[in-house]
């Protein structure tokens, strides 16, 4: 049964959706946003279990003394001022009534003042690995990479002034080769084309390990208890 039950309830959900999609009319219709609700009830509590989860390992980190846990307070000290911060609406002007985003809020008084600069300190940070891997990624030694390379580099000089006075002089039969008009074909034609089939190749995937679920082939969500 604790299999059973589970995979029933998968089974009967997922048909009920694929229907509610095919056949917009009664009792299909609007079954879709009905489930939605259900969803964000059950992310309530698994909103719940991550938090808690969050604070027992970051506590027992604490206790224990282990490696770096000093950061862990640092998490635990943040994690409880945001959730303060929203849950008693600190500063939002009307209190309880109002949003815990309104103006005034300490919830988004914090998130802008210090979510959003780290956000792009580790962005900032992370652009200096991209530019080291582009740069072996980017070398010349296959007609590939030098497609790559050649495609990189065009898309990388259009919103400068390089770019519009390397081939502005071009006359007007080869005004396909400026490198404005170059790169909007890049990213229109070839860009579009990868793009589209990417996208192709990820909702055959969705569909069949959507296929795998309903039908009861693929059993990890069960956990432990999915084995076998």
């Amino acid at each position: 049964m604790k299999r059973t039950i589970p995979l029933m309830i998968t089974f009967i959900v997922g048909i009920s959706l694929i229907l509610a999609i095919f056949i917009p009319h009664d009792p299909f219709h609007g079954l879709d946003s009905n489930f939605s609700i259900f969803y964000d009830v059950i992310a309530v509590f698994a909103f719940i279990l991550g938090g808690g989860n969050l604070l027992k390992v970051h506590l027992r980190k604490i206790q224990d003394k282990r490696l770096d846990w000093k950061y862990s307070i640092v998490t635990v000290s943040g994690f409880g001022l945001m959730l303060g911060a929203g849950l008693l609406k600190i500063g939002v002007d009307g209190g309880w009534s109002g949003d815990y985003q309104g103006a005034g809020g300490l919830f988004n008084y914090l998130y802008d003042a210090a979510f959003q600069p780290l956000q792009a300190t580790m962005f900032s940070l992370l652009a200096f690995f991209v530019a080291s891997a582009s740069y072996r990624a980017f070398r010349a030694k296959t007609r590939e990479a030098t497609i790559l390379l050649v495609a990189a580099f065009i898309i990388l000089i259009r919103p400068t002034p390089l770019g519009y006075y390397l081939t502005f002089w071009l006359p007007k039969p080869l005004q396909f080769l400026h490198i404005p008009n170059l790169s909007t074909w890049v990213l229109s034609v070839p860009n579009m084309a990868g793009q589209r089939a990417i996208m192709i190749g990820i909702a055959l995937g969705i569909v069949s390990t959507s296929l795998r679920l309903i039908l009861g082939i693929e059993r990890s969500y069960l956990g432990s208890e999915g084995k076998g």
